[in-house]
């Protein structure tokens, strides 16, 4: 069992303000796994300063974009080194099935390199051409790291999160807090040994766990200029609210209600199977998961039968398992929350195809739902319309391409969205109608190059690539007058 009785702030392994532990469990079967230190307002404060003091007075601000791109280049290297032990603690820690949680180790690394090849060919600092060819003056257009940044990621992708934010903030030359949740202390504290390694200045990054309340502490700490959230809609308004009242810079990755439009002409077994990692990766505790269904009504039986037999044919159980494609939810509260949803939508209306809010035999001891797939959906229900965040699919017909496109876009949220048709370029039509961040043609996977984020309730800014590095910085210019010739 690991025991982490220190806290990783400014660089160094320290003693936190409480000697308190809390247990990590297993969502497995809720046997203790670990136990660790968890942040208090008063180790914010010391991450704070530290970050404060690094990025006012310390090297990492002024060092070269090269020398910063080297060390991140380095820390990259060495999570690859432990790609094996990284994805078995975090199914361990969140329940998440081992296949889910190796196959996001290349994507990792895609996703590092993405933000290298963005630094190393990112506009630090261009002189503009002036407009009127008479102007006495050039500018000068500099981008310039923020200041102290607290990045604050949720539980069911760790790693991921927390590298799409560290790494294009560390790049920019920021500071940073990055905080985490309770239930990843552990894979966190395994990040923070890898960043101790790297080679960063004292003070640069500190890795907190702490529940919400600190978190809050953390968002209003005047000290901190710019906050990065990955979590719920209603989290994220709260600290978009915060952050208004002191005019912090802010970027939000909330939450989604996607919908996977399947039109008259696709391959459904394709489709069917593109669903089975579009629609459930990660035990469907994925705020991209395609959880809406659209199908067409002259084929919306044979969509329903394809996704009866697929959510059946899954293996659900230990997440440690090879034969697992769905583990358990990652708190009791959170498999509590699934069964209530399903419930409702048996309340609506909707036709229960297979599943139920019961737990699938021999796994009682363990947070499990069982996969669950409602047919004859409105929009309008409940199911279809609020993240539920865990694996039930809602399918839903429509008329003709002008009604699945009404239908999709009917929804608060705009993060994710899929299209599968047999003509490509006219699934490509058809996803550029779509109001969501990001959409994928006939199951291609999400990019890193490009930039990632959600309309309307699904966030604010962006994050990937040269377009998500920028986010943490600032523009400043310089008017510098040309010289006369004598």
């Amino acid at each position: 069992m690991l025991t982490y009785t220190q806290l990783f702030i400014g660089g160094e392994w320290t003693t936190p303000s409480s000697t308190e532990l809390l247990d990590i469990v297993s969502p497995h079967d809720n046997s203790v796994i670990g136990r660790a230190a968890q942040a208090l307002p008063a180790d914010v404060d010391r991450a704070v300063a530290a970050a404060r003091k690094a990025f006012d007075e310390g090297p990492w601000p002024r060092t070269s974009p090269a020398d910063r791109i080297a060390v991140l280049r380095k820390l990259a290297a060495l999570r690859e080194d432990r790609a094996d032990e990284i994805a078995a603690l975090i199914s361990a820690e969140n329940g998440s099935a081992l296949w889910f949680t190796k196959a996001g180790q290349p994507g990792l690394s895609r996703q590092a390199r993405a933000y290298l090849k963005a630094a190393e060919e990112f506009d630090w600092e261009r002189t503009l051409t002036p407009s009127d060819p008479a102007a006495p003056f050039r500018s000068v257009v500099r981008r310039e790291a923020i200041g102290v940044v607290a990045a604050i990621i949720p539980w069911n992708s760790p790693f991921s999160a927390a590298f799409a934010k560290i790494m294009p903030a560390l790049l920019a030359g920021n500071t940073v807090v990055l905080k985490v949740s309770p239930e990843n202390t552990l894979s966190m504290n395994l990040l923070a040994d890898l960043l101790a390694a790297a080679g960063l200045p004292e003070g640069v990054i500190s890795v907190l766990p702490a529940d919400r309340e600190t978190s809050e502490y953390l968002v209003k700490h005047p000290d901190v200029d710019k906050i990065a959230f990955t979590g719920s809609t209603r989290a994220g308004r709260r600290i978009a609210s915060l952050a208004g009242e002191q005019l912090k810079r802010v970027s939000l990755e909330l939450g989604g209600k996607s919908a996977a439009v399947i039109l008259p002409d696709a391959d459904l077994d394709a489709a069917i199977q593109g669903l089975k990692f579009g629609s459930l990766l990660n035990n469907a505790e994925s705020c991209i998961a395609h959880t809406r269904v659209l199908a067409p009504r002259e084929r919306y039986d044979e969509v329903v039968a394809g996704l009866k037999a697929l959510i059946e044919s899954l293996g659900v159980g230990d997440p440690a398992d090879d034969s697992t494609f769905i583990g358990p939810m990652i708190r009791r509260d959170q498999q509590q929350r699934v069964f209530d949803y399903i419930r409702i939508g048996v309340e609506e209306g909707a036709r229960l195809v297979t599943g139920g809010p019961e737990v699938p035999p021999g796994l009682e001891k363990g947070n499990y739902v069982t996969p669950t797939l409602f047919a004859d959906v409105d929009n309008s229900m409940r199911i279809a319309q609020e993240e539920i965040f865990g694996p039930v699919l809602a399918v839903i017909a429509y008329d003709d391409e002008d009604d699945a496109v009404r239908i999709a876009n009917d929804s608060e949220y705009g993060l994710s969205g899929g299209v599968w048709s047999a003509d490509q370029e006219h699934a490509l039509a058809v996803a550029r109608r779509l109001r969501t961040g990001t959409v994928t043609v006939n199951g291609a996977p999400v990019g890193f190059d490009g930039p990632f984020g959600g309309f309307k309730a699904s966030g604010l800014g962006r994050e990937y690539g040269a377009v998500g590095l920028g986010t943490y910085t600032e523009y400043k210019t310089i008017t510098v007058p040309e010289k006369k010739d004598r």
